[in-house]
């Protein structure tokens, strides 16, 4: 398995070092996994916390660029840890790694302001490249957690709207987005900059009246109004 983990930073090496917190209350899970995060060339373990009054403490010292949030916690839950968080530092990513699938923890942990939720069942491979897609501007989720998101969000959505309020270039980074794509990635498809991308999903957010990449995403596979339009006389 740390064969396969050096693998995935072979390609990483010549990237800037991704600061990384852990927030653990079992101490051999929190010791495994600050081992693992030490292993990638671009990853470094910076702070590893037992609580969410020790985060609370620790992690605006070191002021890393993401956080691994476990959620049951033994006094604050990790839900409240990132809320608080969030309001210290604001660019900091937060990924919720938890052993719980409920509904209610999943939007309860995405309205607090995490980036995304992920199964401790994953693999250290797939941690690692949700760690690099988080910083890269994903929004990570385990397979099941993704699927049950947009099933409920799918159900929420209104059948149709009148018409599309996005421009081609939004409707066309929606549509990125929707399968997946990080804000590098549909950078590179469309020959912008990463910048660029993350003004148009600002729109795009304010357009569709959705908080997340998740939600833009169900709203877009709810919608087929929303798919970019085809060019004139086509």
């Amino acid at each position: 398995m740390r064969a396969k983990v050096r693998s995935v930073a072979e390609s990483l090496k010549q990237e800037k070092v991704v600061k990384v917190a852990i927030v653990e209350d079992d101490a051999e899970t929190r010791e495994s996994c600050a081992k693992l995060l030490d292993i990638p060339a671009r990853i470094k373990c910076v702070a590893s916390c037992g609580s969410a009054e020790e985060a609370l403490r620790v992690i605006p010292l070191c002021q890393p660029q993401v956080v691994l949030m476990d959620i049951n916690l033994p006094k604050m839950s990790g839900i409240a840890c990132t809320a608080q968080l969030k309001q210290r530092l604001p660019r900091t990513q937060i990924l919720m790694l938890t052993a719980y699938s409920r509904n209610d923890y999943i939007f309860d942990a995405l309205r607090a302001g995490a980036s995304g939720y992920l199964l401790k069942s994953l693999s250290s491979q797939e941690l690692i490249r949700s760690i690099i897609e988080v910083v890269e501007g994903g929004a990570p989720m385990s397979g099941q957690i993704a699927r049950r998101m947009i099933e409920v969000f799918r159900q929420l959505a209104p059948k149709g709207v009148p018409d599309n309020p996005l421009t081609p270039r939004e409707a066309e980074i929606l549509q990125f987005l929707a399968q997946g794509y990080s804000n590098k990635e549909i950078s590179s498809e469309l020959d912008c900059s990463a910048g660029t991308v993350k003004v148009h999903l600002e729109h795009i957010y304010e357009k569709l009246h959705v908080r997340c990449r998740t939600e833009a995403a169900a709203k877009y596979l709810g919608n087929p109004i929303l798919a970019p339009r085809p060019p004139a006389g086509a």
